[in-house]
């Protein structure tokens, strides 16, 4: 999505040079492209934050169902806010094909870090566990042996009752495939496991020998949380 012909031409020529890429549309209206998008699928986005009318973070922001998306600009000063959004890259202009690649590889990277079984969801109790990337390799990991998952920026470390599993994803991805009434992020950084709470005292929450904080954006949301599994 770019306002700019020139920009959106460009891009264009991009996508249809990379074989693995399929354009199924490019708008200059951010409102037709959200129309677009409210009754399409698409895996990838390239959106320009700098559009008329609204901007592409509001629009994104205004996305119901959010494909992968690499934000396109000449402002530096939006990165941070684009980060903030789990967007997969951020391409400064002028963009050039090496690092449209650079960012569309990453993109893949992500689509294929978690794998779950055909027809599963995440909410759904009969499939309980998913598939994360580690490497080269896809590891199983059961639910249940979930612990608490630590992020930091492009990464997540997956601690389980056994081990460690690294996996170059965002947090806010993991969270999207874990079930909403066993898991709960309490800070930028963590997401516990419900059944492997063993204490909540001021402010943290002790799970074995670790001590996990509760930030003030995710206080509330944690109490309800708490509230609504309490023996009353």
């Amino acid at each position: 999505m770019e306002d700019e012909p020139l920009a959106r031409s460009l891009m264009e020529d991009y996508v249809r040079k990379t074989p693995y890429l399929l354009l199924e549309a490019a708008c200059s209206d951010p409102l037709e492209a959200l129309e677009y998008l409210r009754n399409n699928t698409v895996d990838l986005l390239f959106l320009d934050i700098q559009m008329p009318e609204i901007t592409g973070i509001s629009l994104l922001k205004a996305l119901p169902k959010k494909p992968l998306v690499i934000l396109t600009t000449a402002y530096s000063q939006y990165a941070l806010e684009g980060y903030d959004l789990d967007v997969v890259d951020y391409l400064l202009k002028p963009i050039t094909f090496e690092r449209f690649l650079k960012a569309v590889e990453k993109a893949r990277e992500r689509k294929s870090t978690i794998q779950e079984l055909p027809a599963s969801r995440p909410d759904d109790a009969a499939q309980p566990f998913v598939f994360v990337k580690d490497g080269t390799k896809l590891v199983k990991v059961l639910l249940s042996e979930i612990l608490y998952i630590e992020g930091l920026k492009d990464y997540v470390t997956i601690h389980t009752r056994q081990q460690k599993i690294v996996s170059l994803q965002r947090l806010k991805a993991m969270e999207e495939q874990l079930p909403p009434d066993q898991f709960i992020r309490v800070h930028h950084s963590y997401i516990v496991a419900l059944g492997a709470i063993d204490v909540i005292h001021k402010g943290e929450i002790q799970i074995g020998a670790a001590f996990i904080p509760i930030s003030d954006s995710y206080r509330k949301a944690f109490k309800d949380f708490i509230d609504r599994h309490q023996i009353q």
